[in-house]
Order: structure tokens, then sequence, then C-alpha cells
């Protein structure tokens, strides 16, 4: 799902002819069929399985896209000239990249190219976020990460996001400020000064106390009241949710049930 930063997150959902209005189906029933089709993101041919965000195996092997600095920007090699495609590398990984703390029911500490903010922030559900520091490339925004990690995650509790599980306590321009000094030396000068905290207000009607997953692996049809979206999940009111990301490439069929 595409999003856009208003008052309240717009959501649309691209098909292969043009894309849907997620927000205006919320409060309605709908249904979702699978038809047990799923082309890769990458290559575009059929697989059976799906790993990683769409990718047929092969791809998923060797894709840029896929390359394990995806999860552990500390890896990437991409200023040393190197990568699984060099195209891609210097593209989206030697590029200007944010250094973030964001809060849901804890803080977590994350890194992302600065042209994806607050898109990042979205996908993750977060209720707010700060920008901590800058850095010319996916590597040097990993190693400050890594020295961040002693103290916060890296890592969104999905569950309690989905049920608004928050920590009012949460400052995060104070935390911001406290982990300063404990980054190593060299690291301070991407510092940032600007303490602009970005708040986050999904459309969600009611947030469900419990939560139960659900996946097209599971079952080829998924019916129900859209009762909100938050992160790239989409959330019913028999409290089912569904991670639409984790389903890239899926041949779905979505109508409204009358």
């Amino acid at each position: 799902m595409d999003s856009k930063l208003e008052s309240t997150i717009q959501y649309s959902l691209r098909t292969l002819d043009n894309s849907i209005a997620v927000n205006e189906l919320i409060g309605k029933e709908i249904s979702m069929l699978w038809s047990g089709v799923i082309y890769c993101s990458k290559c575009a041919k059929v697989t059976k399985k799906s790993f990683g965000e769409g990718f047929c195996f092969t791809c998923f092997s060797s894709a840029a896209e896929a390359s394990p600095c995806i999860l552990h920007p500390e890896l990437c090699e991409a200023h040393l000239g190197k990568g699984r495609d060099l195209e891609y590398e210097e593209r989206n990984h030697n590029q200007p990249h944010f250094v973030y703390l964001a809060a849901t029911d804890k803080v977590k500490v994350g890194v992302t190219r600065v042209t994806q903010i607050p898109t990042r922030w979205i996908d993750q559900g977060a209720s707010s976020s700060i920008i901590l520091a800058e850095t010319p490339n996916r590597y040097l925004a990993g190693c400050i990460e890594v020295a961040l990690k002693d103290f916060y995650t890296d890592k969104t509790n999905w569950q309690n996001m989905l049920r608004n599980f928050q920590d009012e306590s949460i400052d995060l321009e104070d935390e911001k400020w406290q982990v300063h000094d404990e980054l190593p030396s060299d690291l301070t000068q991407y510092w940032i000064e600007n303490d602009e905290i970005t708040n986050l207000n999904y459309p969600v009607l009611e947030y469900p106390e419990k939560v139960s997953s659900m996946s097209f692996d599971k079952t080829a049809q998924i019916q129900g009241k859209l009762t909100g979206i938050r992160g790239q999940y989409l959330i019913f009111d028999n409290k089912n949710v569904i991670n639409i990301r984790r389903h890239t490439g899926y041949e779905i069929e979505i109508n409204e049930v009358s």
C-alpha cells in the first residue's frame, strides 16, 4: 500500500491498471479473494511461494532489493562500490540516509533513505517520530543504529501497534538527547539539531483488544467489515488483521459486499 501524510493518513492500493483509495472502504464490508497465483515482484514470473517481500527464490537470493543490508544497514558496501547491483546500490544506498527514533508502545531506532520519510514511519505504524542524524550513505546510518541498539530495539511489536498500545510517557526529544552522548565520537558529526516531532494519525474506527493474523496462504478468501488501517495492516471488525505488504505479488480481487 502507498500512503500519504495528511491530518489522517491516506492509503491507496496499487493494482495492475490503477489504484484503490483504501480509506474509502473503511466501515464497509469487503471481500478479498486470492486466485492462487503469485507473481515475483522483481522478475514478474509466477512463483509457488513468496520470499521476503514478494520475491521468487532466485530473485530473493540475487536481487539488490533483497540484499542483507536491507535488514542490516551496517553491512552495506555501496560506498565501497560493491553490491549485488551497483546501479541500484548507487541510486538507493549510496545516498543520504536518516537515523530516527519512532514511538509506539516502546521507542525503536531505525534507518531509512532521506526520500523515504515519512513513508517509512507510516509503514511501521509509528505514532510519532524524530530524526537523530543524517549520513551520506546507508552504511554510516547503520553504524549509528548499531551503536544505539543497546538502548533501543530496532523492531516494532506489531501486535501492540495494532492494539494501539502506547506509552504516553515517551518524550522523543528527551530520548534523542539522552543518547547523543552515547554515540562514538566519529559519528557525532552527523547529528541533527532539529528536534521536530512528526505525529501520525491512522484511519482506524476501532482498535481491537486482541489481534489474529490472517494469510492468503491459509485461506483464499478474507471477508469482513474493514475498521481501520495502520502500518501495512488492514484491520477487520472480527479482530482479524492482514499484512498487505507480506502479500506483495499475490493476485487478489477486492470487492465491496452489498
